[in-house]
């Protein structure tokens, strides 16, 4: 009996699933896996924004400064992913280069993360309270 050889190719990849995890001063996401060219953007809460960027890595946000803003803070996290899809037919042509017939698809992901004196903390999850009717 021969060997059976399975190859893995892009229609049968699980889709990008990176985690958000944290210490006390740092947020980045773990199962980093098919991902690149990411842009985190940070959005702290008095509206400042910070953008991070790693093309081969998950990207790290660190939280700095000697004023540290405690409250919600919110990111939007956009990457390429390994899947190709479809390029835009509609698309300009700039230039002689010929253009690719696909691109990598996008991968997005929005989140917030807790600030309390001074550091990123883990929020306590909020309990269901049981409703008495008359």
């Amino acid at each position: 009996m021969g060997a059976v050889f399975m190859i893995a190719g892009a229609a049968n990849a699980e889709p990008p699933d990176p985690r958000q995890t944290h210490n006390f001063n740092s947020i980045w996401f773990d199962n980093w896996i098919g991902l690149s060219n990411a842009s985190l953007r940070v959005a702290a809460p008095n509206g400042k924004t910070e953008t991070v960027f790693e093309a081969n890595r998950s990207p790290v946000y660190r939280l700095g400064g000697t004023r540290i803003l405690d409250g919600i803070y919110r990111f939007e996290l956009r990457a390429a992913s390994d899947e190709r899809i479809a390029a835009d037919p509609n698309r300009i042509q700039i230039g002689d280069d010929k253009l690719p017939d696909d691109v990598a698809k996008p991968f997005y992901l929005t989140g917030a993360f807790l600030v309390k004196r001074g550091v990123i903390v883990t929020p306590e999850p909020v309990e269901d309270i049981p409703v008495e009717e008359d």
